[in-house]
């Protein structure tokens, strides 16, 4: 499974840093719609006090284990991340990272292929895997009494996966089915990976998670096995459970299972700078589609310093201010009541390994051009631009933030998938409530200030879908996809 930011939960989005199929996957608190006064200021008191039941563990090997104790149901979740994905990969080796999270699965000799997963479901659990730019995870849900287990499992993969010839030459025939069906045959997709290709020049961001069909053609059961042996290890890796469990039960557990693999020396990871970009570009995408897709990407910083740092803060608001909710500008404005778009929205992710991009993306409404949707969408902009944003939507939008945070700990994957994102882009899970007050301080000066300050041309990468006519008779014809969940 490729995994992009938006998505919520750990459905699958194979769309590359585009998580724009409905423009934006709406939050557990972007659906309650109501909230009272007296609701909003608890929700403010209650996302500035500190985690409570987090523990940490690092073990000799060089394993963190970190583990948060909910015991509103007797379940857990068990997740591994390895601090590796495509940005780790070089030119003609795209797609290995995700190329070997689908080998995880294919056995060790204490675990014959196809095993892992059915042991699972007799556990009573259910288990998935994703692939990012920054970071492979792995994770079961489970009856809390089946935590020994899946630890056991997951440690035994971490050091004993077989990858065979036999099972590659299987398992890549699937990956590039995947890729047919989730980039090659979605034009959206298709645009967001052209637009990440072009923005950007040298940094490892211009290539697509899933791969370039043509580096999967030509990739060996040699290169799974490389990687694997590179960056699968202890020491590049943290177990995140979070449930009704005891924090040191599971780090006795950890140390029994995890504790007894052995750490390597890792490959040396060198900067990976983009250079400046000094005019704007634009693209055409030509693909069957219905309607057209715009999609504008400008370059931004992204966060460093979590207790000094403030324009990241500042970005975050203004992408829920133009799309945070039901009632923000984009939906407000440019669908309803401009009908501009039938869709639109903003992404910024100020938490990555690599470079950061501020994401405008939409379908133009009836009647209407992708020319049409990017002059709305400079329109808006230029408005924060020279008018700034009320006191009062400021608020609004700050507080939808905030209960976002909170709400997110109405689910123990939630919880497990905040903490373990929050460490692969390389910060600690005790930041995690530090971001929330520190978004809480943002200011109207300093939103309209990164407006100004970052919405120029010269950082600009504009990507238009032409749609091409659909061929109905081949899309009926098309045999049904084979690509398994994970």
């Amino acid at each position: 499974m490729v995994f992009a930011g938006l998505s919520s939960g750990i459905e699958e989005n194979h769309s590359n840093r585009s998580p724009y199929g409905d423009m934006r996957a709406k939050s557990s608190a972007e659906m309650r719609t109501s909230l009272t006064p007296f609701l909003l200021a608890a929700l403010l008191a209650c996302a500035g006090g500190a985690r409570a039941e987090t523990f940490e563990k690092q073990l000799a090997n060089g394993l963190r284990v970190i583990v948060d104790e909910d015991r509103r149901a007797p379940t857990a979740v068990h997740m591994v991340w390895y601090r590796v994905g495509a940005i780790d990969e070089c030119s003609g080796h795209s797609g290995l990272a995700h190329a070997l999270e689908h080998m995880m699965f294919k056995g060790t000799k204490k675990v014959p292929a196809g095993d892992f997963s059915t042991r699972v479901a007799a556990a009573g659990g259910r288990d998935n895997a994703f692939t990012a730019e920054d970071y492979t995870a792995y994770f079961q849900i489970v009856p809390k009494r089946a935590l020994p287990e899946m630890m056991a499992l997951e440690a035994d993969r971490m050091a004993n996966l077989q990858v065979t010839p036999e099972e590659f030459a299987s398992e890549i025939k699937v990956v590039m089915e995947e890729r047919r069906l989730r980039t090659d045959d979605n034009p959206q997709a298709l645009v967001y990976e052209a637009l990440n290709s072009v923005a950007f020049q040298a940094h490892p961001y211009r290539r697509p998670v899933i791969g370039w069909m043509d580096d999967l053609q030509h990739m060996t059961w040699q290169d799974a096995r490389g990687w694997y042996q590179r960056w699968y290890a202890p020491n590049n890796a943290y177990v995140v459970v979070v449930g009704d469990v005891d924090h040191e039960q599971v780090f006795r557990l950890a140390a029994k299972t995890y504790g007894q693999l052995k750490a390597h020396a890792l490959p040396e990871r060198r900067p990976q700078n983009e250079p400046e970009q000094t005019g704007i570009k634009r693209l055409v995408v030509k693909a069957p589609a219905k309607l057209a897709y715009l999609a504008m990407a400008w370059k931004v910083p992204k966060l460093k310093d979590v207790d000094r740092d403030r324009e990241p803060y500042a970005l975050e608001v203004l992408a829920a201010l133009l799309d945070g909710h039901d009632a923000a500008r984009f939906p407000r404005d440019l669908v309803r009541e401009q009908k501009v778009a039938q869709s639109a929205g903003a992404q910024y992710d100020s938490e990555v390994r690599g470079e950061a991009l501020f994401i405008l993306g939409g379908q133009p409404g009836e009647g209407k051009s992708a020319a049409d949707l990017e002059a709305a969408f400079r329109a808006e902009m230029k408005r924060i631009q020279d008018e700034g944003v009320s006191a009062e939507e400021l608020a609004r939008v700050k507080t939808q933030l905030v209960a976002a945070q909170v709400y997110k700990r109405d689910s123990m994957m939630a919880q497990a998938m905040e903490i373990g994102m929050t460490e692969a882009a390389g910060y600690n899970w005790r930041d995690i409530d530090k971001t929330v007050a520190q978004l809480r301080t943002v200011t109207a000066e300093e939103v309209q200030g990164v407006a100004k300050k970052y919405f120029k041309d010269d950082t600009l990468t504009v990507a238009v879908l032409d749609p091409q006519p659909i061929d109905e008779t081949a899309r009926k014809a098309k045999p049904a996809s084979a690509v398994r969940p994970y």
